[in-house]
């Protein structure tokens, strides 16, 4: 009963690790993903695998408004995150399946074709995102690329379509040019970002 006693003690003190954590620090020791135990000998020995956990102070919104665009950018976080991340990856692709064609007129056909291709994967999904959620999914590509959406329509196709479509997202009050900024404008957003990813939003 009292080996009982010590195993349920010394796996509780593994679980309440470090809540003294500074705001926004990581903490590796707070929830196991598994937990096993192997004897060796006469000895008891835990093997423990963990994730990473966020703190992060309570917020305070000062008004229902406030709080209500909390939880608006939760909600576009957890939808536009996981294209953000494809899309990173489709653009990855390309890059290095464009950088071995070297005729300019075939890596021009070989971009249309997987263009069209992309159109066809994300068309449906994102024609039904709120204008919110479309901007939310600029900024993360910028995250994610360390491009704006400008500069990767310029990339991938030319500097008068990146004109254009910079235009026609000025006239809905958006901006192509507009970079992500984690420790200052959009650090709700990274704070939201890293809650998420962790499984704790």
């Amino acid at each position: 009963m009292m080996k009982r006693l010590l195993h349920i003690v010394l796996i509780t003190s593994f679980l309440s690790a470090s809540f003294t954590a500074r705001a926004g620090e990581r903490l590796s020791s707070h929830y196991m993903d598994s937990c096993m135990i192997r004897i060796n000998g006469g000895d008891t020995l835990y093997m423990a695998w963990l994730h990473e956990v966020w703190v992060y102070p309570p917020l305070k919104f000062k008004n229902k408004k406030q709080e209500k665009f909390y939880w608006r950018t939760v909600r576009d976080v957890k939808k536009c995150l996981p294209y953000a991340k494809m899309i990173a990856k489709d653009m990855e692709y390309a890059d290095t399946e464009m950088a071995k064609i070297e005729d300019p007129k075939a890596r021009k056909k070989w971009w249309r074709a997987f263009e069209r291709q992309l159109f066809r994967k994300y068309e449906k999904d994102f024609r039904n995102m709120y204008a919110s959620q479309g901007r939310m999914l600029m900024l993360l590509l910028d995250r994610e690329t360390d491009k704006t959406s400008y500069e990767l329509i310029k990339q991938y196709k030319s500097k008068a379509a990146a004109n254009w479509w910079q235009f026609i997202a000025k006239l809905f009050r958006n901006d192509l040019k507009e970079e992500y900024d984690a420790t200052d404008k959009d650090r709700i957003i990274e704070r939201v970002i890293n809650l998420v990813e962790a499984g704790q939003l």
